[in-house]
């Protein structure tokens, strides 16, 4: 076997190998922890935003449950990754981003 046919062997074996030990180690976050993503919303969200339809929250912006119920995951990533006026700028991780993703999920649903 030539070097070139070896080291592409080898690359895809490593890349394989890479992927399975994050999926095996819990690294893979693909989607998000609702209750995570609920917990967020409570602590940065509830001074604009009714956050839980039995919770307390401001009445500046529409409540999760509309929000919900209005916009789609692709339109939430979107303005949750680039927040905008009025929004506050709040630097959310992709992980808090999928959690509030599956959180807004979970507010379709009822």
């Amino acid at each position: 076997m030539n070097c070139l046919k070896r080291m592409r062997r080898n690359l895809i074996s490593a890349s394989a190998s890479g992927a399975l030990l994050a999926t095996s180690c819990g690294l893979a976050h693909a989607a998000g922890d609702a209750a995570k993503g609920k917990a967020t919303a409570e602590r940065w969200c509830t001074s604009c935003h009714v956050v839980s339809p039995s919770g307390g929250g401001g009445d500046t912006a529409p409540a999760f449950a509309s929000i919900a119920r209005m916009r789609d995951d692709t339109y939430l990533r979107e303005v949750l990754t680039e927040p905008h006026p009025p929004m506050p700028p709040i630097a959310l991780s992709r992980y808090q981003i999928d959690d509030l993703i599956a959180y807004f999920g979970t507010l379709r649903a009822q």
